[in-house]
């Protein structure tokens, strides 16, 4: 997969430290991609925006 024109942004809920920071790119077509901000050039998650809407709908409701 070609991440080369993802616009990566830090997720809201990441401290200021740099501690346990993960990154997520979701101007790609169809696709939405997550990093460790530690680790840019390392793994990244990928799944369809439909996966991550329902990812993100479980944390919602997790207590």
């Amino acid at each position: 997969m070609d991440l080369n024109e993802a616009k990566w942004r830090k997720s809201r809920r990441s401290g200021p430290d740099g501690g346990q920071c993960v990154e997520v790119a979701t101007n790609l077509p169809g696709v939405v991609a997550v990093r460790d901000s530690k680790d840019s050039g390392g793994a990244t998650l990928a799944c369809t925006d439909t996966e991550w809407h329902a990812f993100i709908a479980s944390l919602r409701t997790t207590p």
